[in-house]
């Protein structure tokens, strides 16, 4: 979808015109899914916290400034959503990382002991750091572009990827020696 269609679609979109916000749900749900899909750890919550992220974009879609793309302004409106929810969540208990077995896109071609490895260490980074990552590393989000996703200066954002690539890289060496 070039820039052009995505504008005259959200204009559709914004006069009530729920077929062109649905071209741009089909044109986008799988990069917001897969964000946060990483960032949430649990394939159904992601699920429905992107459906909900999409909810309320249609919801407050005259809030869109169009300074980013439409597709980064939903994966924010998830983050925010999923920071929220991972909060309350991290209160109510451990987390499961039976989901992996069901994977069948990211990573299946790794063993599920790589895949458990990389899940757990994702987990473990600050919820900045993870999202950063997810978005910059997983998703093929430029750091600008993770910045206005996630509400924080560049260099924040370059800042975060690299100490979390860095953390991870530790955690998964450590991981190997055992």
């Amino acid at each position: 979808m070039t820039d052009d269609d995505e504008a005259r679609l959200v204009a559709d979109a914004r006069r009530g015109d729920a077929r062109a916000f649905s071209r741009l749900v089909d044109a986008h749900q799988q990069k917001v899914r897969g964000f946060l899909r990483r960032f949430a750890g649990h394939w159904a919550d992601a699920d429905d916290l992107a459906q909900e992220a999409f909810v309320i974009a249609w919801a407050k879609l005259g809030r869109f400034e169009g300074r980013s793309s439409f597709c980064s302004w939903v994966c924010g409106v998830g983050y925010r959503i999923a920071r929220d929810a991972r909060r309350s969540h991290a209160r109510a208990g451990a987390r499961d990382f039976t989901w992996l077995e069901e994977q069948d896109d990211v990573g299946a071609g790794a063993p599920l002991e790589d895949r458990l490895a990389v899940a757990r260490a994702m987990a473990a980074l600050p919820d900045d750091q993870r999202a950063a990552v997810a978005l910059c590393l997983s998703e093929g989000f430029s750091h600008a572009e993770a910045a206005a996703i996630l509400g924080m200066p560049l260099g924040t954002v370059k800042s975060h990827v690299t100490r979390g690539r860095e953390r991870l890289l530790k955690m998964l060496e450590a991981s190997d020696e055992r």
